[in-house]
């Protein structure tokens, strides 16, 4: 996966996603054709794609219009139907029409002690195919306020910081209840929280406003008010705080017993194995900079951490996951360390400031 950086000083969401689209067309262009194609693979022919991004797209207009008219001009900018890079933004919300996936996702470990600058890492797995381009993005979402993301090309956002000291970090979950209804973009939610919230109450009560139709745990992270991960799901939101140890950590399952009651992560996932190898690394790595938290994180199997993702090139493509990204965030300075690749690459190779 290469990596893109774009700086936009616009507070126009118009002008943002049009200077997003015109500089990175051919991107987002390919982005939006491979989706479209791997829903197609997993049995949502484009018809219904397009259909529940258009839903979906409508339900974020109602919700953060300034969102929809960004991405309406990123679509336009780059020659691309808006519906289609809609789809791209509300990936999850048309997955969740496909059965729940196995193998791998998302890994997310935080320690946040009390009077503590928080220390976070996490990995992001994910189908190499169909991300062999994604985006940095530092932006201005009101004057004299700045949001660093990661995220990919048509989706508003996913991994990030702010410059009031608060961060997300973002794992897909599975509920019962999520279905083809067209919600809010999870993505847009963490999105908006960066844009808009100072405080882990802000993040809690803009999330809560929300009414998604796919789940996924947003962990917040914040230099003064503390550390959750708030798991959304049609049918509730959960705030899950961090443990007395000040440790949070998420996989791909619902940490929430109400919640959890619906959890519907396919069998052969590892997200639990996941969970229990962060519990066992966890001690080790605090206090770490982040290249020596990602070899802390891999523990003492290194390279063949459960963690530490790579494809099966035995299984299709659509099955194959791989550990394409390892990030940490710095809240204090609103900055991502980050490195393409699993935590062992990372911690031998080092990790680019953004």
């Amino acid at each position: 996966m290469k990596l893109h950086t774009l700086t936009t000083e616009t507070a126009d969401p118009r002008d943002r996603g049009s200077l997003l689209g015109t500089r990175f067309g051919s991107r987002i262009r390919r982005g939006a054709e491979l989706y479209l194609d791997h829903f197609a693979v997993l049995g949502v022919p484009v018809e219904q794609a397009r259909a529940i991004a258009e839903r979906s797209h409508a339900a974020l207009r109602d919700w953060a219009p300034a969102l929809a008219e960004e991405s309406d001009a990123c679509a336009d900018a780059a020659g691309v139907a808006r519906w289609a890079v809609a789809a791209v933004g509300a990936r999850t919300e048309i997955l969740a029409a496909c059965p729940p996936a196995g193998a791998g996702e998302c890994s997310t470990a935080v320690f946040a002690p009390a009077g503590a600058v928080p220390q976070t890492v996490q990995t992001w797995d994910w189908h190499d195919v169909l991300v062999p381009d994604a985006l940095l993005h530092e932006l201005s979402p009101a004057p004299g306020r700045t949001v660093k993301l990661f995220t990919e090309f048509g989706a508003p956002g996913k991994i990030g910081v702010n410059s009031a000291g608060l961060g997300v970090h973002f794992n897909i979950l599975f509920h019962r209840s999520d279905s083809d209804a067209g919600g809010v973009p999870v993505h847009a939610v963490a999105r908006r929280i960066l844009d808009e919230a100072d405080t882990l109450d802000e993040a809690v009560a803009l999330a809560a406003t929300a009414q998604v139709s796919a789940s996924t745990s947003l962990t917040v992270v914040t230099r003064d008010s503390g550390a959750a991960s708030l798991e959304l799901s049609p049918a509730g939101l959960a705030v899950v705080p961090a443990g007395e140890d000040g440790w949070l950590l998420h996989t791909n399952h619902f940490l929430d017993a109400g919640l959890g009651a619906g959890d519907v992560c396919p069998a052969d996932s590892s997200t639990a194995e996941r969970l229990a190898h962060l519990r066992d690394v966890r001690a080790v790595m605090a206090g770490l900079a982040p290249a020596e938290r990602a070899k802390a994180l891999c523990g003492e199997t290194g390279a063949g951490a459960v963690v530490c993702m790579r494809p099966d090139p035995a299984r299709p493509p659509h099955e194959q996951w791989g550990t394409l990204l390892t990030v940490a965030l710095d809240v204090d300075g609103c900055a991502l360390d980050h490195a393409a690749g699993t935590p062992a690459e990372a911690a031998e190779l080092g990790f680019a400031r953004f």
